[in-house]
């Protein structure tokens, strides 16, 4: 009998866990995760911290999921480190806990500003349910905002304070939300969107340090120009800590994040890792990359338990991610590597309508669009179809657009 583990209980670790199940019946399987309650959703638990949504639809598998499936779920459960050389993994409790193939789907844990006070009580990160419940309380009883992180997660805040009624101020060490992805035109359609929840961005800026009353509550941000900005809340989404402070004696090849293979396997024989703490080989890019998306952390999780079920390697990994925001009155949609291109097409349609089409070597590699999503599934038909599309990038700005319209592709 062949004996499982896999620590993490986020999508990519269930995931793998249920496809375990189906590829090896007969197989131990032990899912280990220091969070308190099994699998949720995190997409949903943001319309929680907007007050939107009870807590009831956001968990996904309540812990009897697990019991009916014979997979043993360890909650409140720490490992302190891993041996590779007699395959064992330890607990803060102290129980070591056998296994013949290991998946580390760890994940990892919010980034705290460098900054005087980042730890001060009202200053929130946004990661686990519990952290919703945090941040919608808080919320609630709060007037003004700072929000920092000119990214995906940041963008999370602006919502919660717009839906809140709180005040918030956007700030932004660049001059543009996500700057890495879009240029001044889509940004803008992102910022007037803030403004017209209550939230109004500032740029060049960012937090030099948070101010503090006497019981250690945030009262304000200062930014590196010396500008104050009154707050009783503030939201910090300024990326990910890999969660690999476990691993300090595994000698596991890293370059933030673990590295795998187009299998999910690492440098090490019967480890495997997945989800956002893995710098993965991308078939598509032909080189490795990484992605936080749950879509992708899901089909990791499927693949790395194929792997770890088959006697040889059998699936690689081959995903078109996307990742959505859904919190104003258009769609947002980034799909791929929007950041990774050499080349760019776009094109603005209206207030609120625009695309970017990022390319390298001439093949899509991944882009954005605002307002309309309806061309995503094209976009990312050529991207798998690794098409040298770059020359007709006219065709792919067209409001409706037709792949029919495109030049047959050149026989390489």
């Amino acid at each position: 009998m062949t004996e499982y583990v896999i620590i993490g209980d986020g999508i990519s670790g269930s995931s793998a866990a249920e496809t375990l199940r189906e590829e090896d019946p007969d197989a131990k399987i032990t899912v280990i995760t220091d969070e308190g309650e099994a699998l949720y959703n995190r997409i949903l638990i943001k319309e929680h911290a907007k007050g939107k949504l009870p807590e009831a639809p956001i968990s996904i598998h309540e812990e009897d999921w697990y019991a009916e499936r014979d997979i043993e779920l360890s909650l409140n459960t720490h490992v302190t480190t891993v041996d590779t050389d007699d395959k064992i993994v330890r607990t803060h409790e102290g129980d070591d806990i056998s296994y013949d193939k290991l998946l580390i789907a760890t994940g990892g844990t919010p980034t705290q500003l460098p900054v005087e006070n980042s730890d001060a009580d009202g200053v929130h990160h946004f990661w686990t349910f519990q952290d919703a419940r945090r941040i919608r309380e808080s919320a609630e009883n709060a007037e003004d905002a700072v929000i920092v992180g000119a990214g995906l997660l940041g963008i999370d805040f602006a919502a919660i304070c717009g839906a809140q009624d709180v005040e918030g101020k956007y700030l932004m060490r660049g001059d543009r939300w996500w700057r890495y992805a879009l240029s001044g035109d889509g940004a803008e359609i992102m910022h007037q969107a803030m403004r017209d929840v209550g939230v109004e961005p500032v740029f060049d800026s960012g937090v030099d340090h948070f101010e503090t009353d006497d019981e250690g509550t945030v009262t304000a941000a200062v930014d590196p120009n010396g500008d104050r900005f009154e707050c009783d809340f503030a939201g910090v989404a300024i990326g990910l800590t890999f969660n690999t402070e476990f691993l300090h004696d595994v000698d596991l090849e890293m370059d933030n994040g673990i590295l795998v293979d187009e299998y999910m396997q690492t440098n090490l024989e019967d480890v495997y890792a997945a989800g956002d703490i893995t710098r993965f080989y991308d078939v598509l890019l032909g080189q490795q990359a990484q992605n936080g998306s749950w879509g992708s952390a899901k089909e990791q999780g499927r693949v790395a338990a194929v792997n770890m079920a088959a006697d040889t390697k059998e699936e690689e990994f081959e995903w078109v991610s996307s990742y959505s925001i859904t919190h104003f009155d258009f769609p947002f949609l980034s799909f791929g590597h929007p950041t990774l291109g050499d080349e760019h097409a776009e094109r603005r349609y209206s207030d609120t309508e625009w695309r970017r089409v990022a390319f390298k070597d001439g093949k899509i590699v991944g882009g954005v669009l605002i307002g309309d999503l309806s061309p995503q599934s094209k976009f990312k038909q050529l991207m798998r179809e690794q098409r040298d599309v770059v020359d007709q990038a006219d065709v792919l700005l067209e409001k409706q657009v037709d792949l029919d319209n495109l030049a047959p592709s050149q026989e390489q």
